[in-house]
């Protein structure tokens, strides 16, 4: 069943398909998804190639978008969009706090979760291409995650691919998760650097939250609890093009002055709730480490050991030795299962799906090294989130993959740079083909 509606310049069209849990199990239990068509107004009527947009994540639903906004804008001139809520996202069955309990205990949830991999999310589009192109190869567009899953459909069904676009996300072939974060902690210090220098002032802020927080237990509005490690993670911001500015205006009015003394401020708490809580994507906290996961080795809880690692991110040790407080970036820990209350009925499940050892592989590198479909990929420089060296060595080992290296972006430069960035890339698989 499909609607149609009109936005400014836009039509859009709303579809949902059936597809199997267990795409190995194709008579089997099956979910929903969601997908929402994009054209141009004036091009409604017109037999377009079509573009298929994963989002990044895992756990975040496509963009909405209003009209002919930001990327969006460039492709609709050569396209119709698919803009997909990969399976536990948005529409597509999301997988909640709420709805993770119809499926049983712990174990049964995180034996459900081991299908909303890069894999399933593959084996999805190939499930319902034929129904919205006729059969005919689309080109991909994966930011983030999402050119992890492309990654994974050059892999596993090249033939459903007429190009590949990834802005961000070319993922390591063969790390595990401990590799991964041992790269990434010393890449978030650096942003972290880059940010003092930039807001100077904002070192003794920071010291000054990190050390009220580990003397007053502050419980934010919602029940999240904001440890000092919870504020901490809000570095997250430090790998989007405008988070460094972000960050620093959250800090500059941390403190109100009450009755007792000085307080963090009601509006410091609530943006801190906003930015910090997995209401909207838990689905990221539970399955993050498993897009790691190709091996008999468990992921288990690779960030927070790895972090152990790297003694400068302790808070406390930096107040009680007059450093700066360094932040952290995407990582996902174990406590934010006690801290974050639309995490918490989630933990045990978290924690059986951190111990697994049967994790499938996700990509083919010799299928990859002999590839025939064009590939562009845009590598931010010293990107927070994936790691450089990474995807420089993946973009090596994809035959014909082409990047664009820059520094003029940071991990979300596909909304910054939007629509030069799509446009680069798309001229760059015109190239290759």
């Amino acid at each position: 069943m499909t609607s149609s509606y009109r936005q400014p310049g836009v039509v859009l069209t709303d579809h949902r398909f059936t597809v199997p849990l267990d795409h190995a199990r194709p008579g089997g239990e099956t979910i929903e998804l969601y997908a929402r068509e994009a054209v141009a107004g004036d091009k409604a009527g017109q037999d377009l190639p079509w573009l298929l947009y994963l989002q990044g994540g895992p756990g975040f639903g496509a963009n909405r978008f209003v009209g002919r906004q930001a990327w969006l804008d460039r492709a609709l001139d050569d396209y119709r969009v698919l803009l997909l809520d990969q399976r536990g996202t948005g529409g597509s069955t999301p997988a909640t706090r709420q709805t993770l309990p119809l499926r049983g205990g712990p174990a049964e949830q995180a034996a459900y979760l081991t299908h909303f991999r890069a894999d399933s999310i593959v084996r999805d589009c190939e499930a319902i291409r034929p129904r919205v192109t006729g059969g005919a190869p689309w080109t991909v567009l994966g930011q983030s995650f999402g050119g992890f899953c492309a990654v994974s459909y050059l892999s596993l069904a090249p033939e459903g691919l007429n190009a590949a676009v990834i802005t961000g996300g070319l993922p390591s072939l063969d790390a595990h998760a401990d590799d991964v974060y041992r790269a990434a902690y010393p890449r978030i210090e650096r942003k972290v650097a880059a940010h003092y220098a930039r807001y100077p002032q904002d070192v003794e802020r920071a010291r000054r939250i990190a050390d009220h927080l580990l003397t007053h237990d502050v419980v934010l509005p919602g029940g999240h609890r904001l440890t000092v490690e919870a504020f901490q993670s809000l570095g997250l911001m430090l790998g989007a093009g405008d988070g460094s500015h972000r960050l620093h205006f959250l800090l500059e009015d941390a403190f109100v002055r009450g009755p007792a003394g000085p307080e963090l401020s009601d509006a410091f708490q609530e943006q801190a709730r906003g930015l910090l809580s997995y209401a909207g994507h838990p689905l990221y906290a539970l399955v993050h480490e498993s897009i790691y996961g190709q091996d008999a080795r468990p992921t288990a809880w690779a960030a927070e050991r790895v972090r152990a690692e790297f003694p400068q991110f302790d808070a406390a040790k930096a107040i009680a030795g007059d450093a700066p407080v360094l932040f952290t970036g995407e990582t996902v820990h174990p406590w934010m299962f006690d801290t974050d209350p639309a995490l918490r009925p989630l933990r045990e499940t978290a924690e059986l799906l951190a111990a697994r050892t049967d994790w499938q592989p996700l990509y083919d590198p010799a299928g990859l090294a002999v590839n025939e479909v064009p590939v562009a990929a845009a590598v931010y420089h010293d990107d927070m989130y994936v790691d450089t060296a990474h995807s420089l060595r993946t973009a090596r080992a994809v035959r014909g993959l082409r990047t664009w290296v820059t520094d003029e972006y940071e991990h979300d430069g596909l909304r910054a740079g939007a629509p030069r960035v799509l446009d680069r890339l798309l001229a760059l698989t015109r190239d290759e083909a």
